[in-house]
């Protein structure tokens, strides 16, 4: 049975929303706790997740979000480390993780013989769309921070810039006849940094380019509204068998 939602409006609003959350976590997270503490806390709060995932037969909104959402604090964590703990620059993190990124596609591809989730219905399919979607996080997370710090364009600048790159491939598809998958997918990455971007502008310091709201705050605001949208679709079911969008 199918183990993913089906792309609607709410797919895209609840991805976005965990992005920005995983992005505040992770830093309230790392400034809470000893780094070393709180990247294990994670590691373990993302294992939990994919067990619960795993050991279900279909597609449950609780639990499929709830995984989606320790990946995204994990998967900040993980590139945040490459950085902060070996000083490796954005720059070369995000072509290491593109590269990881290609790799799994291919790999997923030549098994498979397909990339789209509307198949996700076997098991080796389904460690296929987790890996990959474990290295958009982390793919994501690095380019935002390099554009809004090694770039110097700031949180909200980049912010724009992502909003326009997550528009564009939807719009390549109505107009041009963009394949799907790989229009998903491009719009699956910008996500990740489009999130955070706005969540960084909201959550960090005035002194930092933010509004100085706090990560804890918005951490929490966010988590509130992941949580009642997900009550939503447990209830009315409109991530099931509806309509692409």
């Amino acid at each position: 049975m199918k183990k993913v939602p089906e792309i609607t409006v709410y797919f895209w609003i609840i991805k976005l929303l965990t992005t920005a959350m995983g992005e505040t976590t992770s830093d309230y997270l790392a400034h809470q706790l000893d780094p070393v503490i709180a990247v294990a806390l994670g590691g373990v709060g993302l294992l939990i997740a994919l067990i619960l995932q795993f050991s279900v037969r279909r597609y449950v909104a609780a639990i499929y979000w709830f995984t989606v959402t320790m990946v995204a604090i994990f998967g900040t964590m993980a590139a945040d480390v490459l950085h902060v703990g070996f000083g490796i620059p954005y720059l070369i993190s995000t072509v290491m993780f593109m590269i990881a990124l290609v790799v799994i596609f291919v790999a997923w591809y030549v098994s498979e013989k397909t990339l789209s989730i509307h198949s996700i219905y076997t098991r080796r399919r389904e460690l296929f769309y987790w890996a990959t979607v474990m290295a958009t996080f982390a793919l994501g997370t690095a380019l935002g921070d390099m554009t809004a710090t090694t770039l110097g364009l700031g949180y909200i600048s980049s912010g724009v810039l992502f909003a326009v790159l997550f528009a564009l491939p939807a719009l390549a598809y109505w107009l041009l006849g963009l394949n799907e998958i790989f229009a998903f997918w491009f719009a699956y990455i910008v996500t990740r940094p489009l999130g955070a971007s706005f969540a960084d502008w909201f959550g960090k310091a005035q002194g930092e380019g933010g509004v100085g709201l706090g990560t804890g705050l918005v951490s929490l605001v966010l988590g509130l509204v992941i949580i009642g949208l997900v009550i939503y679709l447990s209830i009315t079911h409109k991530d099931k068998n509806t309509p692409a969008a």
